[in-house]
């Protein structure tokens, strides 16, 4: 049996009628940037969240890009973040000038919200907190320590879209919340597509004037902007898609239950779920200190798998600058070498499901 590590097609089979209908009705609108979907999914999606707006954009690291703009990153402020969070994190804060201060993960994946409050300076202006593979980081402890120095919180949402704290939805609990629409996403569109959630109006007002060359009103550009805007065709399917987000992180956590309760190898970790946060189940991680050893037996048996992420961005060719070396972050970079997601999509069948955990609890390193 061969299994993918992810198989996109089998979700879009479920409302693949409605998709071709709205994509049809856009396409036969004339009407394809900025126009009456990208309205309207900005409303739904921000109600979705609960937060008070929603910019629709290009990218999920243009998001994180205009969000640090927006609270004003620049040249010598420091940005606190996960040590193991993916390098588009990272570059969000350093396309604006602002340097990346370190924090290494906790037992669940995510920032260490124990570590945080070590690593503020004078110099520190913002904490990013990155829900990692579906889960929320301790955004309790978070916000506590902004509020006592001041500090703005922004939220990475890219692997958690429908996840919660205490009850709470990710990208409304710090001050702007940041999603990227790639289409492995929770909520994927049909190509690139990312968006910002905010509080505060100014915040959206200013992010909509960035994303379009810093204009408000036609060829009256108030301020330096760029070309990141959310399109009209993605825009009107992630309306599709979003009827149907709860129903589909029910069914991943009902294959990640699955998983964890017939999973039974000592060589092999389950990725934990925080108390306080649900799980979406972007991802499933596993640790295994055999790591290397299992992608060549899961590869012997056709099972798909993915690293997510092989390299820290400490020890990225792009950030040598920062001066880090091997041994800077070592749970970073212990947990870089045993990191494995397993096949985890909507439309994985038992069968496929049973085929995989027999070979995970077969596997002798």
């Amino acid at each position: 049996m061969k299994i993918q590590a992810n198989n996109l097609k089998r979700q879009y089979d479920l409302h693949a009628d409605e998709y071709a209908k709205k994509a049809t009705e856009v396409l036969s609108s004339g009407w394809y940037i900025l126009g009456k979907e990208v309205e309207e999914f900005e409303k739904e999606f921000a109600g979705y969240v609960g937060a008070n707006h929603c910019v629709g954009l290009a990218s999920g690291l243009d998001a994180l890009q205009i969000a640090f703009r927006l609270i004003g990153i620049k040249e010598g402020d420091e940005v606190i973040v996960s040590s193991n969070a993916y390098i588009a994190c990272v570059m969000g804060i350093t396309m604006n000038g602002g340097t990346p201060v370190f924090v290494e993960p906790d037992e669940y994946d995510n920032i260490d919200a124990t570590k945080i409050e070590e690593k503020i300076t004078p110099k520190t202006k913002a904490i990013l907190a990155v829900h990692l593979y579906g889960q929320a980081c301790d955004m309790t402890t978070i916000c506590d320590v902004a509020h006592k120095y001041g500090l703005k919180v922004i939220e990475d949402c890219a692997q958690s879209h429908g996840t919660t704290w205490k009850g709470q939805m990710v990208g409304s609990v710090g001050d702007i919340g940041c999603f990227s629409f790639y289409p492995t996403k929770g909520l994927g569109a049909f190509g690139d597509g990312g968006a910002l959630t905010c509080k505060d109006k100014e915040d959206a007002d200013n992010a909509r004037m960035i994303r379009n060359y810093g204009s408000a009103v036609r060829y009256q550009n108030e301020l330096v902007g760029m070309n990141s805007r959310l399109d009209e065709l993605q825009a009107g399917l992630l309306r599709v898609k979003l009827q149907y987000i709860d129903e589909f992180n029910k069914e991943r956590e009902r294959i990640a239950a699955y998983y964890n309760e017939n999973i039974h190898n000592p060589l092999i970790r389950p990725l934990m779920t925080r108390p306080g946060s649900n799980n979406v189940w972007h991802q499933y991680v596993i640790h295994s200190p055999k790591r290397d050893e299992l992608i060549k037996f899961l590869n012997s048996k056709e099972i798909g798998n993915i690293i997510h992420y092989p390299i820290p961005p400490h020890l990225s060719n792009a950030y040598k600058y920062l001066g880090y070396h091997e041994g800077s972050f070592p749970i970073a970079e212990q947990y870089a070498n045993e990191v494995l997601s397993i096949p985890m999509y909507n439309g994985i069948t038992k069968e496929e499901q049973d085929y995989v955990i027999a070979a995970l609890n077969s596997f002798k390193g």
